[in-house]
């Protein structure tokens, strides 16, 4: 009993306090009080907020995708849908991306119920990659960020589309799909009281809501962590030393892949950012920006921590940093 009551008890009072954070932030004039508050402090507080709230819609939509896979798609489903052959099922988990509105503040639920679903991990690692920029709203807000410059625009689409199959190939070379996922004891006691529930002929859309909210409250404490570490960066971070070596062929496109891993924005509008450096960077930077920050960023390396193994992250970001800086390299020699 005491490992299901502890658990509520602990998201209760986070719950609490990001509740009182966000009165103080709504309704406190912080001018008003008897002692001044840092200007950085109240910049942190901005940046911190804007991430949040910027990224807590996406995370309800892909609690509530996770929570309808795990509710209504089954293992057997799933099998079946998926080519036998590990290799040949890499160009359809690619196309699956492109359907799914999904950005990188959702994806790693998502994933994570497919893999417990028996989607093989390379396939999951396809659609984790891909699908936070193949997804048509992210189209349509690059397209419109960069309307004058539609090389930058099919240059994101088309590498983060090769790339997904690049990354999760060799995630498929190096591990052979063997399990990766933590099973935590919080998990494990919620998996128990859902078959409990299903015994008592719960219904599919109280299953739906159960897993869904369980699921953010278990995210959500991951996301608030990471919003607060990338709001300190982008507060107290220099960015006039970026824009010293901002056209370097060899250093911006590092850069810039540094820059999106750090601000962790959303990636249906980190294109808007990306054109505001368009008379800084070039255009190379520019794209591993777009590329390699919905792929990789503080925000999802936190909960991918969280709930995968930590010798599986590492190599996934070791691989995903080296083919995004070597294809934009030689998208640069080529035709950027």
């Amino acid at each position: 009993m005491n490992r299901l009551v502890l658990p509520f008890v602990r998201e209760t009072i986070a719950f609490l306090l990001l509740a009182l954070f966000f009165y103080l932030f709504l309704f406190v004039d912080f001018h008003e009080l008897s002692f001044d508050v840092p200007s950085g402090i109240l910049m942190v507080n901005t940046m911190f907020l804007s991430i949040l709230l910027e990224a807590i819609p996406f995370i309800l939509l892909g609690v509530f995708v996770s929570a309808l896979i795990q509710t209504f798609v089954s293992e057997d489903f799933i099998k079946r849908v998926l080519p036998k052959n590990a290799v040949f099922a890499l160009l359809p988990a690619a196309l699956l991306g492109a359907v799914f509105p999904i950005c990188e503040c959702a994806i790693v639920p998502i994933v994570r119920r497919l893999i417990k679903k028996g989607m093989p991990l390379h396939l999951g690692v396809v659609f984790l990659v891909g699908a936070p920029i193949l997804n048509p709203v992210v189209f349509a807000s690059t397209y419109y960020a960069f309307g004058s410059n539609l090389e930058i625009v099919y240059t994101r689409m088309g590498l983060a589309f090769v790339l997904s199959i690049v990354v999760g190939f060799i995630i498929y070379l190096i591990f052979k799909n063997k399990g990766q996922l933590k099973v935590s004891k919080e998990t494990f006691a919620g998996e128990i009281v859902v078959k409990e529930e299903g015994s008592r002929k719960q219904s599919k859309f109280k299953a739906t809501l159960f897993h869904a909210s369980d699921e953010f409250f278990e995210m959500g404490k991951f996301l608030i962590f990471g919003a607060f570490i990338a709001s300190l960066f982008q507060t107290f971070l220099d960015r006039s030393f970026l824009t010293e070596i901002g056209m370097s062929e060899w250093l911006s496109p590092a850069i810039m892949m540094g820059f999106g891993y750090i601000l962790s924005l959303c990636s249906e509008a980190d294109a808007f950012v990306a054109a505001s450096f368009g008379g800084t960077f070039s255009t190379g930077s520019l794209v591993a920006f777009l590329v390699y920050g919905p792929m990789l960023d503080l925000k999802n390396t936190i909960m991918l921590f969280a709930f995968f193994r930590a010798k599986f992250v590492a190599v996934f970001m070791v691989v995903v940093t080296i083919v995004v800086y070597l294809s934009i390299i030689v998208c640069q020699q080529l035709f950027l």
